[in-house]
């Protein structure tokens, strides 16, 4: 799908929801941009549906597509994948050594899952009871083993932060136990949550509803615990903690691999503390290079790496960068806004929705959908609405709730 040249006008790297959604938001605003993503996956995934896959509600096909069937047909699709920037030249190399230029970049490379940062995990995940919804491959083995669980201990585990989407380790093991709890044996399974952070949701508004929830399940909470290795042939799993280190038996363990940048990025100039792209929070334009851009689980902005940020970022950063291309101030800002459905029962969710420093942003009055509160009706919003809101808004430029705010 490359049109031969070498140059664009805007070159995106990354055809994830934040790459997508932002050509797809730059082409509505302005049809005669020359753009081109650099994406070398076939497949393109909704990964928010993959806790659903987990929790037996969806099929893991429903959560893929061939990338050919999203890929927008007015960008040039450069099937490779980026192996280093060079700003100072406006240019972008690609794995086969060869170069496209830019007036324009937008870094939308989402986050790396080092798998391999937890000793032995990477040995074992798919057998031995150890899984992840955090892949594609895992997630129906994650419900496969919750089938099969009638007794025995279940571990689930979080790393330090950023992780993308925070809520994700324990979505898992409440649909985990509400699931046991309908089946009846809930009361022979012993469920712990070993977050490697000292508390079990970062904002604090939405903490009552799930302690709730962690006391239903009879759930044991080993806060301040990070995993650092897994045997799993013995079926043990080892936690750093405050007084050493422990050793756990488990019969199912669900893990939340540790998190960084990719390392293409954090060995880039555009890198910031912690190798993150460097941008700043409220224009997302890069905070050192002008015609650079960034959005997505690859930045340092201080929010919840979640497909409903990238939502939010893309119109913004569409925006942004029309201004800049017409040297003009950048009119639209980013408050931070993600969103984290917490599946807390099959068919109830607390739908959190917050902003920078904790901020409660709710898409809806509380008469409609409480957000602190489980409700059915946000779990029609997770189940129903969201992936269409996602495979035929998002992806399409349909800025549905998220139409751009203005700076200052």
């Amino acid at each position: 799908m490359t049109n031969g040249t070498s140059e664009f006008e805007v070159v995106i790297v990354g055809g994830g929801a934040a790459g997508i959604a932002t050509a797809a938001s730059l082409h509505k605003r302005e049809p005669s941009l020359r753009i081109a993503i650099v994406e070398p996956s076939d497949k393109h995934y909704y990964q928010p549906g993959w806790t659903m896959v987990g929790g037996g509600i969806f099929q893991a096909k429903q959560t893929e597509r061939d990338m050919a069937s999203v890929m927008p047909d007015y960008v040039s699709w450069i099937r490779q994948a980026a192996t280093a920037f060079e700003p100072g030249n406006n240019t972008v190399v690609l794995a086969d050594g060869s170069r496209i230029k830019y007036i324009f970049l937008v870094v939308a490379a989402g986050l790396k899952l080092d798998w391999d940062g937890v000793e032995g995990l990477s040995d074992t995940l798919g057998r031995n009871g150890v899984t992840s919804n955090y892949r594609y491959d895992l997630a129906p083995y994650t419900w496969e083993l919750v089938q099969r669980l009638r007794s025995g201990r279940a571990l689930f585990t979080q790393p330090p932060m950023p992780i993308k989407c925070a809520g994700a380790p324990q979505k898992a093991m409440y649909l985990s136990c509400s699931e046991w709890e309908r089946r009846g044996v809930l009361s022979d399974i012993d469920v712990h949550f070993h977050n490697a952070g000292g508390v079990l949701f970062g904002v604090a508004d939405y903490v009552p509803a799930l302690m709730e929830y962690v006391g239903r399940y009879g759930i044991t909470l080993d806060l301040n615990e990070r995993l650092t290795a897994v045997d799993g042939s013995a079926k043990t799993a080892t936690f750093e903690t405050a007084d050493g280190s422990k050793t756990v038996d488990f019969d199912m363990l669900h893990v939340c691999p540790p998190q960084t940048a990719p390392d293409f990025i954090k060995s880039s100039p555009l890198a910031g503390e912690g190798g993150w792209i460097d941008v700043d929070q409220e224009t997302l334009r890069h905070t050192r290079f002008d015609n650079v851009f960034g959005l997505g689980d690859c930045t340092n902005t201080p929010n919840a790496k979640t497909a409903a940020a990238a939502r939010k970022q893309a119109p913004i950063v569409a925006s942004n960068l029309i201004a800049a291309i017409l040297d003009k101030p950048m009119p639209s800002q980013y408050d931070g806004y993600g969103s984290c459905p917490l599946t807390v029962e099959r068919g109830k969710i607390v739908l959190a929705e917050f902003g920078y420093g904790g901020k409660l942003l709710p898409s809806f009055p509380d008469w409609a959908l409480d957000g602190t509160k489980p409700t059915r009706r946000a779990w029609v919003l997770k189940a129903d609405i969201l992936p269409k809101l996602y495979w035929e808004g998002m992806l399409k430029g349909h800025e549905w709730l998220v139409k751009p705010g203005k700076l200052g």
